[in-house]
């Protein structure tokens, strides 16, 4: 993924949203947050950052390889305008932690502003990331709530700590990567819950089928 800049014509810096993820599979729910947090937030460009060794989930299942799911992500983002596939993780290497990506991105776009793209779950497991007040310092946070969900920051995460936190919501479409996967596993197809060239790459490379004794 090259890192140049998106296709902004209204003047000033950059502004960046970095909406990372496992993405195993991506599906339509990614691509609407992350669309709707461009829209919404007049962002120049969203990038979807794969990860290369989740932290949170290492131990407790079986991760696709982080090549494939980087290509999975190429293809859902292929024709949608404003985003793109990050693979500033996959390309560091080891355990991914959203601060250093964030020091990437200062560090190669010193004037552009950065913003975390995170679901209301999260928020409040924030003070659980690697160097969290870091993270705090580099960027905006933006919370997107889907359907009247509210937010349920703990007191770690109050609006003190955050430079700034904008707060969008999507319409609820409760799409899970693990559902998605056990539909695969159990023959189901998963068409429009993913976007096509997503489909396409999990049939052509027989993803999340369970091994036949």
């Amino acid at each position: 993924m090259s890192l140049q800049s998106g296709d902004a014509t209204r003047g000033g810096p950059e502004r960046i949203g970095i909406f990372g993820g496992t993405f195993d599979p991506p599906h339509i729910e990614h691509l609407l947050a992350a669309a709707e947090a461009r829209s919404q937030l007049g962002l120049d460009r969203v990038l979807l950052v794969v990860a290369n060794r989740p932290w949170q989930k290492i131990g407790t299942r079986v991760v696709t390889e982080a090549a494939i799911r980087l290509e999975m992500v190429e293809a859902a983002v292929e024709s949608v305008r404003g985003l793109q596939a990050g693979d500033l993780e996959i390309r560091r290497g080891g355990a991914s932690y959203t601060v250093d990506t964030l020091v990437e991105l200062r560090r190669s776009h010193p004037d552009a502003e950065l913003f975390v793209i995170v679901g209301a779950d999260v928020e409040a497991l924030i003070h659980t990331w690697q160097d969290a007040e870091r993270v705090r310092s580099l960027a905006t946070l933006v919370v997107v709530t889907r359907g009247g969900q509210g937010g349920s920051a703990g007191p770690e995460d109050a609006r003190g700590s955050w430079r700034s936190i904008q707060r969008i919501e999507i319409p609820r479409l409760d799409v899970s990567g693990t559902e998605l996967r056990e539909r695969v596993a159990a023959g189901r197809n998963v068409d429009v819950l993913c976007p096509p060239g997503v489909v396409d790459v999990i049939e052509g490379r027989g993803l999340y089928r369970v091994a036949k004794p």
